[in-house]
């Protein structure tokens, strides 16, 4: 069966790289071949998949002003593929690659969702068109994949058509999330951490729905009652030339135990590096950064969105969003653990990953998808 992806674009995020994952895990299987059209440009994730053989398109949109242009070229573009499934990503790629699909033949049309509720940080163009999109799921998709079960709750109330959701998680390469090039020692000494004190990591973009002023509240309050405690926030945003961020960390008056570390490429040995994960969000669907911590093994903290405390299942230390005290609260209960107790919550975290939501196991899951819509034709 040939497959063909339509994405908005492939710069690094949760999606593009949950696509990225889901097609290197058919690579031997024979039975299925993957192309991708990225809407705008090729982004670092596109010259990657290039490299690694895959077939990938760039229909060049700068913006929705330029959608029926796209929306033609688009449609060409299929009819050229003459795919058998269509699996669109996100919102915007839903409805252009869902009608450019539909209106050129193709019937087997996949949506996938990512989010929960983008009326926290969604512009008021992406909005609109979720709400274009819930009246056309009855007719343009055969079947709606969400990655978490609070998503498809969310998106079956604003409209869409409940008989066709299901949900399929992301999934996790185990063996990519072991530290390689750099150990979580190395991390510590580059920082200047010294071994007796403790770090508690957050790793996310800069961004309103990460709510990094709630966690950098909370790591005040942690640090007025502890010296010994350490937090470095790694993502895209998250440097000292931030004068946004940098404004709330000198709020705290505890600028010090602060390590603002950009973006990383070694974000596994800065996880093992740490002795406590935190995920602050405001909102999310399935929050892989949550998933990849606990599979290093690290204890996790996360705030009640998408599907963060299902994922976690640990319901002692699932605190309510936008809540700093609380958050603080758990941070200085984990911290006061014995370090016996603190390994074995890392160790279940661990398991649970490794038992259910594995790439081995999205990835049958998405195949057997592929193979019921085909069947079913």
């Amino acid at each position: 069966m040939k497959v063909v992806h339509v994405i908005i674009g492939l710069s690094v995020g949760g999606a593009e790289l949950m696509l990225k994952r889901l097609i290197e895990s058919h690579r031997n299987e024979p039975a299925v071949e993957h192309t991708v059209i990225s809407l705008t440009d090729l982004g670092a994730l596109g010259e990657t998949l290039i490299s690694e053989g895959f077939e990938v398109y760039c229909l060049g949109m700068s913006s929705m002003v330029k959608g029926p242009v796209t929306l033609f070229r688009l449609r060409r573009l299929l009819r050229q593929l003459s795919p058998d499934i269509v699996h669109t990503w996100m919102y915007h790629a839903d409805l252009l690659g869902g009608v450019a699909a539909r209106t050129t033949g193709f019937r087997n049309v996949v949506w996938c969702i990512r989010s929960t509720d983008i009326r926290k940080g969604g512009s008021k163009v992406t909005i609109l068109i979720r709400k274009v999109c819930a009246w056309l799921s009855e007719y343009l998709p055969r079947a709606i994949v969400c990655a978490a079960d609070s998503s498809r709750q969310v998106h079956e109330v604003v409209g869409y058509a409940p008989n066709k959701m299901q949900v399929i998680p992301n999934g996790f390469e185990l063996e990519k999330l072991v530290p390689v090039n750099t150990s979580a020692e190395a991390v510590r000494d580059e920082l200047g951490i010294s071994k007796s004190c403790k770090v508690v990591i957050s790793v996310g973009r800069f961004n309103p729905v990460k709510d990094h002023r709630s966690f950098i509240e909370a790591a005040g309050m942690v640090a007025a009652q502890r010296d010994d405690v350490r937090f470095i926030l790694v993502g895209r945003g998250l440097e000292s030339e931030n004068p946004e961020l940098q404004s709330m960390i000198e709020a705290t008056h505890k600028r010090g135990v602060f390590y603002l570390l950009g973006e990383r490429d070694d974000v596994p040995a800065c996880l093992a590096a740490s002795d406590v994960f935190c995920l602050h969000s405001v909102t999310e669907g399935f929050p892989n950064v949550l998933g990849e911590a606990m599979a290093v093994g690290v204890p996790c903290i996360t705030t009640d969105v998408g599907d963060a405390a299902f994922l976690l299942d640990q319901p002692e230390w699932v605190v309510p969003a936008g809540s700093p005290k609380r958050l603080a609260e758990k941070i200085l209960d984990m911290l006061s653990m014995p370090d016996s107790a603190r390994k074995k919550l890392g160790e279940t975290a661990a398991l649970r990953i490794r038992g259910d939501f594995t790439m081995d196991v999205v990835s049958r899951k998405y195949f057997e998808l592929y193979q019921s819509l085909l069947r079913s034709r």
